[in-house]
């Protein structure tokens, strides 16, 4: 089937999608997923009842989770467009959530014909709309998987069969580590960084609380899809240890290379914190 609002790239080939037997969880529509909740934030269709309730019950305690997942996408598509300009063709994208245009395939495809993402998620519904991105021309891949497991994504076969890990690759970790305790993020992250070739590149983005604590755990205790964690900005900056980070650096994800200069809108009770780091060459 067609998937409504992804443009035929042109001078793109068709690389089938492969979809293996991975860690995934169970399908329940009657829980609130964290994919589905994203998707109704964006204005998606993909989502039921249970999500557009639990988004309904965070509004009344953070009116911002309107607009931070936007400011996310946002730049997610500004940092993918740089990251494939600098002539990167491989992304993996973890933890994707559903496909929102423009997604990472087109925004890369965009900047560079030959690019190819792999879509990460342990999400069933996820991987299911990633595979029905084949109907769009571009270079796909639905891998399921988790990203408290690095070792088993990069080997995962149907990642290895569209990306190649030793060269290099640009990593995505858009508001998924929110999901992960800290000392556990730090594991995960050494892990990814590890097996990152000289070459690579990392976009990262992540909630950060400034100094309310009240309120992050009104939120906490709200947010039935998944566990929330918080990171301060010294434990995102270490998940960034041994990369060049980019500028302008760690910094609030609408400020990260605005298309146009935005005005100072003064601190907010949380944000979001967003990154983009290089592996060198060594020597």
């Amino acid at each position: 089937m067609h998937h409504a609002g992804y443009p035929h790239w042109p001078g793109t080939a068709v690389i089938s999608v492969f979809v293996s037997d991975g860690l995934l969880v169970p399908y329940d529509a009657g829980k609130p997923s964290v994919a589905r909740g994203c998707d109704y934030a964006l204005g998606g269709k993909d989502n039921f009842a249970v999500d557009r309730e639990l988004h309904a019950e965070v509004l009344e305690i953070f009116p911002l989770a309107a607009v931070l997942p936007w400011e996310n996408r946002q730049f997610l598509a500004r940092a993918v467009g740089y990251v494939a300009r600098q002539g990167v063709t491989q992304f993996i994208d973890v933890g994707a959530g559903m496909p929102t245009s423009p997604a990472t395939h087109e925004i890369a495809g965009a900047a560079c014909p030959e690019a190819r993402v792999a879509y990460v998620d342990n999400d069933p519904v996820v991987i299911a709309h990633a595979a029905a991105l084949l109907a769009s021309p571009g270079r796909v891949a639905a891998v399921p998987g988790d990203v408290r497991c690095p070792g088993d994504i990069l080997a995962s076969p149907a990642l290895t069969a569209l990306i190649d890990t030793g060269s290099p690759f640009c990593l995505i970790l858009a508001v998924v580590l929110d999901h992960v305790a800290p000392a556990r993020a730090a594991g995960i992250m050494a892990a990814f960084r590890d097996a990152m070739p000289a070459g690579s590149f990392l976009i990262l983005s992540i909630g950060s609380n400034n100094n309310t604590p009240d309120l992050a755990q009104d939120v906490i205790r709200a947010y039935r899809a998944a566990p929330v964690h918080l990171h301060s900005r010294e434990q995102v900056a270490g998940y960034f240890a041994g990369l060049e980070i980019v500028e302008p650096g760690l910094t609030e994800a609408r400020h990260w290379r605005p298309a146009k200069r935005l005005a100072d809108d003064g601190p907010r009770p949380a944000d979001l914190l967003a990154g983009v780091g290089r592996k060198a060459f060594r020597g």
